[in-house]
């Protein structure tokens, strides 16, 4: 098939914009709790009358400030309350918001906020003030720099609410009745693997679209009264836009900004679902895999595992025979339940995005009881394009186009999409608009097939295609996600363009290795740099590279491999905020390995 259309389920009208649900939550649902806020290790919660109270206090703040509808406002945090309100505030007083990673270096920061012609900015802390301050004088646009955490006690929303004080409530809602579908809403910056970071213009009825296609993709999630702790970044468009639907929808929504203590927070805040990128689950599968084999219970792990993927992939045949069922009733309680207890334990689905999760996994977690619904998108689709649902659950395949969305394979492979979800444009940049959208359909970069149903597969990027000295093209995507399935493997980068053959650099996972060593009776505490060379973790990686090379042709196969004492990070340039490969800058770093490689 080359071409699979859904049709929308309802269409967003010309005068609708982001802030309407805020107050038809307030005015009939108003003692629903929309938030609950981590107040001093309390979860507090927020109803959807104060939160609609905090939005119109904090858009007086900022219409007090001067600024105009249509103004670009930068949003520097880590994922909390705080952002959500800010976010929706912004909307009121008719302006656009500009996500920054908060990790973002100063050069980033000043290029976002220049290109942007932002006039304002919010930050969350003081070393973030510091980053801006180093910049400000290159950008006599930014006129105003609030700070969330202040040490005087007056932070950022308490100083807005302060300054818009004379302001009127009919004030705010004229300004944001102005704003209509096809107005700016958010400029979100692409995570830049290639190149500076491109603005792409999201308008209000991009994530309105966006949103009403969610619905109808997950009517069991997305029911008021369910739960779901956001802890991916605010700046990355998959969250914004699935923190959107929560309110739309009147979900219950918390904040964590800190993954370390995610598993507390979990367990504290009891989510019905949860929104994560892949390699949040696989570390959570390679943590319960460490403490298991590190408490000698690695066998009945490791059996637990096989019937969870088999049970599985029985659920796409004819079903469980009674062995197999019997089997897993028993690791149910023995395995899987812990594991289901660990996302708060009235989770009953994931939704996954942002990089292919990888077929083994999925089935893991489908067999463990909690389902990954693998979805497809872009910051220029506005997140998901495509996606896995409840009743339509291919695993393989990040599903079918969400409502009132085309997708076309081209007849090179490229994967297009068209609807409502694509963005209008990149910002001050309309060669780069020119060269994306065509007719409205906005050419990806992807390379994909769609199947007879019209779930889309994703097999890797045009860019990313490694040509062999022998004329062979590669998609790195495929090799690359088999070897990160396993436990003992953090990343890989394959290589080989103009090469005899394929070659990949390795890093190893920090957290699983001192397991792997203490159940070989060694030090757990071994430097990476002594093991580069160590012939049992050459011979278990080489097990994970065979693993993934028995599902490629003999052409396409990993011939050598060299592990690297150090992960790659976003410290070291290597990845983006949202842990995608910046493969130039690995192949800058490690260049020397590359070349040992084939030598």
């Amino acid at each position: 098939m080359r071409e699979f259309s859904a049709p929308a389920t309802v269409s967003v009208a010309e005068d609708e914009n982001l802030t309407d649900m805020v107050w038809a939550n307030a005015e009939r649902f108003g003692s629903a709790v929309s938030f609950r806020r981590r107040v001093e290790g309390t979860w507090v919660d927020v109803t959807a009358a104060e939160f609609a109270a905090q939005v119109l206090s904090v858009a007086k703040g900022l219409i007090a400030a001067g600024l105009r509808p249509g103004d670009r406002i930068g949003l520097m945090s880590r994922t909390r309350y705080e952002w959500t309100l800010l976010d929706f505030a912004i909307w009121s007083a008719g302006c656009a918001s500009v996500p920054i990673y908060e990790t973002s270096a100063s050069d980033q920061l000043e290029w976002i906020l220049s290109d942007s012609g932002a006039r304002a900015i919010v930050v969350e802390t003081a070393g973030h003030r510091a980053e801006v301050d180093s910049v400000r004088g290159k950008l006599p646009e930014v006129a105003h720099l609030w700070q969330i955490e202040d040490t005087e006690g007056r932070g950022a929303i308490d100083e807005l609410i302060a300054l818009g004080a004379d302001v009127t409530d009919e004030d705010v809602h004229e300004r944001r009745g102005q704003v209509g579908a096809d107005d700016l809403a958010t400029l979100i910056y692409t995570s830049g693997t290639t190149g500076r970071p491109k603005g792409c213009v999201l308008t209000h009825r991009n994530l309105l679209a966006e949103v009403r296609a969610d619905l109808d993709a997950f009517p069991q999630l997305l029911r008021a009264g369910n739960s779901m702790l956001m802890f991916l970044p605010m700046a990355h468009v998959l969250a914004r836009a699935i923190t959107v639907a929560s309110v739309y929808s009147r979900i219950t929504l918390g904040h964590t900004p800190d993954i370390k203590d995610l598993v507390n927070d979990l367990s504290s805040f009891r989510p019905t679902f949860v929104l994560a990128v892949p390699r949040v689950f696989e570390k959570v599968y390679n943590t319960a895999k460490q403490k298991a084999h590190g408490s000698g219970k690695g066998k009945i792990f490791d059996a637990a595992e096989e019937t969870a993927v088999a049970y599985s992939k029985a659920q796409d045949g004819d079903g469980p025979g009674l062995g197999l069922k019997a089997k897993h009733f028993v690791f149910d309680k023995l395995v899987y339940g812990k594991l289901r207890a660990a996302l708060g334990g009235r989770c009953i689905a994931a939704v996954s995005g942002g990089a292919p999760l990888g077929d083994r996994l999925a089935h893991f977690f489908r067999g463990v009881g909690v389902p990954v619904l693998e979805g497809y998108g872009l910051t220029e689709t506005t997140a998901a394009a495509a996606v896995n649902v409840e009743g339509g659950f291919k695993i393989g395949t990040v599903g079918k186009p969400i409502a009132g969305t085309s997708v076309r394979i081209a007849e090179d492979g490229e994967v297009l999409l068209k609807g409502d979800v694509v963005f209008r444009e990149y910002w001050n940049n309309p060669t780069a608009t020119a060269d994306s959208l065509e007719d409205g359909w906005f050419h990806t970069g992807d390379l994909g097939t769609l199947d007879d149903e019209g779930f889309l597969r994703i097999t890797g990027r045009k860019k990313e295609i490694i040509v062999t000295a022998g004329g062979k093209n590669v998609a790195p995507a495929a090799l690359e996600d088999a070897l990160r399935a396993h436990p003992l493997i953090s990343q890989c980068m394959v290589v080989g363009d103009q090469k005899p053959f394929i070659g990949a650099l390795i890093t190893l996972d920090p957290e699983f290795l001192p397991s792997w060593l203490s159940n070989r009776g060694r030090p757990a505490d071994t430097p990476t740099a002594e093991l580069i060379d160590d012939p049992d973790l050459r011979a278990e990686v080489q097990q994970a590279v065979d693993e993934a090379n028995a599902a490629v042709s003999r052409a396409e196969r990993i011939k050598q491999f060299r592990i690297l004492a150090d992960d790659f990070t976003e410290a070291t340039g290597e990845l983006t905020p949202s842990m995608k490969l910046k493969r130039g800058k690995v192949a800058e770093n490690h260049k020397q390995d590359i070349e040992a490689i084939y030598s």
